[in-house]
């Protein structure tokens, strides 16, 4: 005789982007940025909803919801000039304006802060974890619904402890830990 499992089945992620069915990115009129909607309950949320594929999300926000070049920009015709970066930034109680998309009132002290930061380092430096991915649920800055991802910039466009250390990175490398005033760090160049 046959048992049969009785595994629950969940239905499959919408292809593209790594969201559940029914759920859809939008664009906020009012910030500019991408938010997930669900076309069956209106509901609307910053964050990516339960059961999102993260990795398979990340790819598609990177695709379509990232800086895009003028047409007729090569990539290399900025190289010096501009760099990518994607970072992910926890605020304490003395950064400038202690409040993000997570929480209206950040409390903690720097040293928590800096507690949380080094263990998410750790995860990512040992292999467990990308910063992209991390950032999409931990940063305190409202890039994380892109993964961390800033976008190009250029000197005088970032606070200076900020870009001294994104320009001293070579593609693909992570810096540690990062203090400016809005917080501290993990910067990682992507371009």
């Amino acid at each position: 005789m046959t048992t049969l499992s009785t595994a629950t089945v969940l239905p499959p992620l919408t292809p593209s982007t790594g969201l559940p069915p029914s759920w859809e990115i939008r664009l906020s009129r009012s910030h500019s940025i991408p938010y997930y909607f669900n076309t069956s309950t209106y509901e609307s949320t910053w964050e990516p909803p339960l059961g999102t594929d993260a990795e398979q999300l990340k790819v598609y926000m990177a695709t379509n919801h990232s800086y895009i070049l003028p047409s007729g920009v090569a990539s290399g015709s900025i190289q010096g000039s501009k760099i990518r970066c994607s970072h992910l930034l926890i605020k304490y109680s003395g950064s400038r304006r202690p409040s993000s998309w997570k929480e209206k009132y950040i409390t903690r002290s720097e040293h928590d802060a800096f507690t949380i930061l080094s263990a998410l380092e750790s995860r990512i430096r040992n292999g467990d974890a990308i910063l992209a991915e991390l950032a999409l649920t931990e940063s305190d800055c409202s890039s994380a619904r892109k993964g961390g991802d800033l976008g190009y910039f250029g000197k005088g466009e970032m606070q200076t402890e900020f870009e001294d250390v994104a320009f001293a990175l070579n593609i693909g490398e992570m810096s540690g830990i990062v203090k400016t005033g809005s917080g501290l760090h993990l910067i990682e160049r992507t371009a």
